[in-house]
């Protein structure tokens, strides 16, 4: 059942609502609830086939309020949730309501990340406000996972390129995103707006009336939801009115999309302020494949790849997002290493952890379930609330287990978490389920043996009408066992019973049997369809059957759930303590990841100084992919020698040496060990690359003119702890524009403190640098040269080794051209040509 003081969920305004007032309706007048067959545990279409029947134990002898939406009708049409294409405006009546104009192109540098944002099962509504006047620059932003009870709010001020905001949409991946009507008034809209629809696609937007960003509204909020453990975030977001307006927005929104409320003290509230975090834009972060494969986005080579040996979807989160923002204080990342390193140090330690980590749920998606309080009442809402407290039992049952194998642990963040789950609550919590759940009902996968555990949860003897209801679903259920009993004796064929959650029972026979030697089955056999080695098939007995046994399963339902609904409605006050078992299982996977990734190569735990130091260090995603052991490269960065200059030939691994090093900066500031003998590294703020060469269509950009706004982003953002990675640049236009614009920008970079590796094939910058400047150092990519003794043919072997000095290659593009199909003699001339033109310019 509902819980029946909906005072003490989030309402809304009535003053905001134009004259709403709360009506009454009767559960039969209300609409069909959303499916919950996406939450873990629900049914899926897999057949479980079982030669008997799993025995089943033998059991023992309202109305609720709604709001009127009139004051935020929503809009009903479907095409507008649509998440393909240009997205669409969708303006709640009320709003400014018009059309919106083409999307102009913009100067962002960031690519377009449709694809990304897009990803089958987002669940993230995303709200985004901008001051204006004097404020304009300011952002807020609120964040919730429709899976997942966590509020997330942010306050930041942005450039004119808004590289934050784009960035932070990219890490959350947005389903919906939700800005003020203003923002688009009439389809003129903000640069703010028409960047996030631009480089978001395949993202649903909605417009939401201004007057609906309510600071006021939004700290009421989150002094009603938010739950005890996590209050102090009002002292962090008392004085930040934008992320407060954006949270208003955000929540009244959901109310009335999702059709539910959050009760009182039930919302995780988290204050993530920019400066926690380094800042990586999304165009570094495919530049460096982070998280998706440039070649293909189904391909786990990629940094996440590489590390993502998680159990949990709460650490496989946890480790993205950590990948996209990591950390920027030093004191935390060594607390994570020492982490990391316990456990690798300890083998019944990582063991246990893995082993026991390995057999939790979602916790915030089962937490979110839970704490929503649904406005209507179901079949389905009542078979998923029996669902969510097996769930709950199964976890609850997992915490001794988790506590004992960290009894012994030795880090503060270890003994952190093991003292957090030292929590009474846990057991008080169980000893209620244990009231009303049997013992023996526990979390199961397959589909008929899971909808067993939810018939028969509720201990006997509780409800007598229920105990009638389940001993009618087992008679029945016998019946059905019966029935294909007597079908195999009449034909003489074996066959059994099956289940699927589409099909309910069904009969299952192997194709080649002797009883129907033409292959014709009786005409009593119905909805037949073969498989590779087997009909399924049923009749009209076993149809009827099925619906006298869904009859009474949605008997069982309906009135378990009652049962069960007083039980959450007992446990509620102290269920917010599975928000410190989250956090502290989603934590522990990610660690138990790393090191993982740990005992699978040879990596290091790395130190934080003031200079960047790389003793051996390996390109963690090649080294993934390679066979052959790959080339480990030393690097050496300080603040007295911070711009290094790469030069090489092509294909000589200047581009794999320069991700190398920002992957492993990332990798040390997640708190992973890194692949190398030895690292020191200086923490980043900024991680900015310019790698890479291709036109921008959206935008109507050459490969030129994207290279110049990604510099002039960088010089927009950079900061004196940036690390800045520059590949070939100017290569895009003439030889003499290109070296002109090389040498101003070096000299630019050249004046700022941040750590710049450059790599380039002008060669002329090298001596017009390094002799003026003396904190520029110059590195090449050896090669060496061999001569064929039978044919006196030379060729060149990239050793892929990193050494002192301007590369001494001269032609080498003619070299990387030999290796192709081109003629020979193609490849004559043109030596001969480029011999020439050095000539003339020579004399």
């Amino acid at each position: 059942m509902l819980c029946s003081s909906t005072e003490n969920a989030t309402t809304g305004d009535s003053s905001d609502s134009g004259g709403a007032v709360w009506t009454q309706v009767s559960a039969s007048d209300q609409p069909p609830a959303e499916s919950t067959s996406n939450i873990p545990g629900s049914a899926s279409s897999s057949v479980s086939p079982h030669p008997r029947l799993p025995a089943l134990p033998t059991a023992a002898t309202g109305r609720f309020q709604l709001p009127n939406p009139s004051f935020l009708s929503l809009t009903s049409d479907s095409s507008s949730r649509r998440h393909v294409g240009t997205p669409r405006a969708r303006a709640t009546p009320g709003s400014s309501g018009g059309p919106r104009a083409q999307t102009p192109a913009s100067g962002h540098a960031g690519a377009s990340c449709s694809s990304a944002t897009s990803a089958s099962g987002a669940s993230v509504v995303v709200a985004v406000v901008e001051g204006s006047g004097l404020a304009r620059g300011q952002i807020g932003m609120a964040s919730l996972d429709l899976r997942c009870p966590e509020l997330i709010v942010s306050q930041f001020a942005d450039t004119g390129t808004y590289a934050k905001v784009i960035t932070k949409l990219n890490i959350l991946v947005p389903k919906e995103i939700l800005m003020p009507d203003t923002a688009s008034d009439r389809g003129k809209g903000s640069k703010l707006f028409n960047l996030i629809t631009q480089n978001f696609q395949g993202v649903a937007f909605t417009a939401i009336r201004r007057k609906y960003f309510n600071e006021k509204k939004g700290l009421e909020y989150i002094q009603q939801l938010c739950t005890p453990e996590f209050d102090t975030v009002l002292m962090e977001v008392q004085m930040k009115y934008y992320c407060l307006s954006a949270v208003a927005a955000l929540l009244k929104y959901l109310e009335f999309s999702q059709n539910s409320l959050y009760p009182a003290k039930s919302l995780k509230v988290v204050f993530k302020g920019s400066e926690q975090t380094a800042m990586i834009d999304w165009a570094s972060a495919s530049n460096l494949e982070l998280v998706i494969n440039n070649s293909n986005h189904r391909s786990n080579h990629t940094l996440l790849g590489v590390l993502n040996h998680t159990k949990t979807a709460g650490g496989a989160r946890r480790l993205r997002s950590s990948i996209l923002e990591p950390l920027m204080d030093a004191d935390t990342i060594n607390i994570r290493l020492d982490s990391v390193q316990e456990m690798l140090l300890n083998e019944e330690l990582f063991f246990g952890l893995k082993d026991a980590v390995s057999h939790f749920l979602d916790i915030d998606q089962l937490l979110s379930v839970l704490v929503r309080v649904p406005k209507q009442q179901t079949i389905q809402a009542a078979e998923a609330k029996i669902t969510h407290v097996i769930q709950l039992k199964h976890t609850l049952n997992l915490v001794p287990r988790l506590t004992t194998v960290l009894s012994n642990c030795h880090t503060a963040l270890l003994k952190a978490y093991s003292a957090s789950l030292n929590d009474h609550r846990f057991d008080l919590i169980l000893k209620q389920i244990h009231t009303v759940i049997s013992d023996n009902t526990s979390y199961v996968r397959g589909v008929l043996d899971m909808r067993t555990q939810k018939c028969f949860a509720v201990r006997p003897n509780i409800n007598e009408f229920l105990d009638i209801a389940r001993r009618a679903y087992a008679e029945i259920v016998e019946d059905i066992a019966g029935l294909v009993d007597l079908m195999s004796e009449k034909y003489g064929a074996p066959m059994r019973t099956s289940f699927s959650s589409s099909r309910g029972f069904f009969i299952q026979m192997k194709r080649h049997v002797n009883a129907f030697p033409d292959g014709r089955l009786p005409a009593e056999f119905i909805k037949v369809t073969k498989n590779k080695d087997s009909y399924a098939f049923t009749t009209d007995d076993l149809v009827k059957l099925n619906d006298r046994c869904n009859h009474a399963l949605r008997e069982i339902y309906h009135m378990s759930s009652v049962v069960v609904g007083r039980l959450l409605s007992t446990i509620h006050e102290n269920i917010h303590c599975l928000y410190k078992l989250s956090e502290a299982v989603s934590m522990l996977d990610m660690l138990l990841s790393l090191a993982n990734a740990c005992t699978l190569s040879d990596y290091v735990r790395p130190e934080f100084t003031d200079t960047l130091a790389i003793k051996g260090g390996r390109h963690p995603i090649l080294e993934r992919m390679s066979v052959q052991q790959t080339v480990a490269n030393n690097s050496f960065i300080s603040e007295g020698s911070n711009f290094i200059i790469i030069t090489g030939p092509n294909m000589s691994g200047k581009s794999t040496y320069l991700k190398q090093v920002a992957l492993c900066q990332i990798m040390a500031q997640i708190g992973s060990f890194v692949p190398a003998e030895y690292a020191s590294f200086r923490v980043a703020d900024q991680i900015f690359t310019r790698i890479g060469v291709e036109d921008d269509l959206e935008n109507k950009c050459s490969s030129f003119m994207v290279e110049m706004k990604e510099v002039s982003y960088i010089f927009r953002n950079v900061n004196d702890r940036s690390l800045i990675i520059i590949d070939e640049l100017g290569r895009s236009t003439s030889a003499e524009d290109g070296f002109g614009i090389c040498l101003a920008i070096c000299e630019l970079l050249m004046g700022l403190k941040a750590f710049t590796l450059f790599a380039t094939h002008f060669l002329e910058l090298c001596q017009s640098l390094e002799s003026l400047h003396p904190n520029v150092e110059v590195q090449q990519m050896e090669v060496q040269h061999t001569r064929d003794a039978d044919t006196g043919a030379e060729s060149v072997v990239y050793t892929h080794t990193l050494t002192q000095g301007c590369t001494e290659e001269r032609h080498y593009g003619l070299h990387a051209a030999g290796l192709t199909s081109l003629p020979a003699s193609a490849i004559q001339e043109a030596k001969t040509i480029a011999c020439n033109i050095k000539q003339q310019f020579l004399t």
